[in-house]
């Protein structure tokens, strides 16, 4: 980051809550905005979202109603489901503040819960090495780490025949749903704040936005795969289909 700053970059573009707020502890004077971070509020990234203060905008997401989202989907897509692992990266404090979240849904789904914590691909390897025959779902957060080894994470589920829920790229690359927003979008998004702050606007007068829109993806093969069949009323509710 100390290298990056040295270039005298005008505008600096994160993803994710470690890496927002790793700029922010490197940088006060340089305009940061952040393709997606977790709740940027409750992390301490901005003072509020209409007014963000600081050198820091772009875009957050609230992860706790994904959660929430994800872990209802898991019970209705798959009645049967008892026992539901939660994969998040124990060094994203964003994802760290998910764990009460997860915790309190299942209990209200009265399902239990199983912790997986994870920061690399080596992590994530050795996590599933030890799930066979242990869960009946497992959801994954939207961390980078993950995100980056989504193929490693649906291939090792579908090896163990885990149904995974997580972000929609999860779908794309074999796991089985994912509810979540369009990151492509988002990326898109950052370019108008990027030009925004080049044209002179303060990022501290720039509000932080919120996704709108989600997409519940839905990969039939890989249901096929597992020997599940996704309720209608689940399947109605799909804006992507991967047949």
């Amino acid at each position: 980051m100390t290298e990056l700053l040295g270039l005298h970059v005008d505008v600096l573009v994160t993803h994710g809550t470690p890496g927002t707020l790793a700029a922010k502890q490197a940088t006060t004077t340089t305009p940061i905005v952040m393709v997606t971070s977790g709740d940027a509020v409750a992390t301490g990234i901005v003072q509020s979202l209409s007014h963000p203060g600081g050198n820091i905008t772009g875009s957050t997401i609230l992860n706790p109603e994904l959660v929430t989202k994800r872990l209802e989907l898991a019970k209705e897509a798959v009645p049967t489901v008892a026992k539901i692992g939660f994969l998040f990266n124990s060094d994203n404090s964003s994802d760290r503040g998910l764990v009460e979240t997860a915790e309190q849904t299942v209990e209200a789904l009265k399902l239990k819960i199983v912790r997986l914590p994870a920061r690399n691909s080596d992590d994530i390897a050795a996590t599933f090495s030890q799930l066979r025959g242990q869960l009946d779902a497992l959801t994954v957060t939207e961390d980078g780490v993950f995100q980056s080894n989504a193929q490693l994470i649906a291939g090792l589920s579908r090896e163990i025949r885990l149904p995974a829920f997580g972000f929609t790229e999860l779908t794309d690359a074999g796991g089985f749903m994912g509810y979540g927003v369009n990151f492509l979008e988002l990326f898109r998004r950052a370019a108008v704040f990027v030009d925004k702050i080049i044209k002179g606007t303060k990022p501290a007068d720039i509000p932080v936005e919120q996704p709108t829109e989600f997409d519940l993806s839905i990969n039939l093969k890989t249901a096929k795969a597992l020997g599940l069949t996704v309720p209608a009323t689940v399947l109605a509710r799909a804006t992507k289909v991967i047949e």
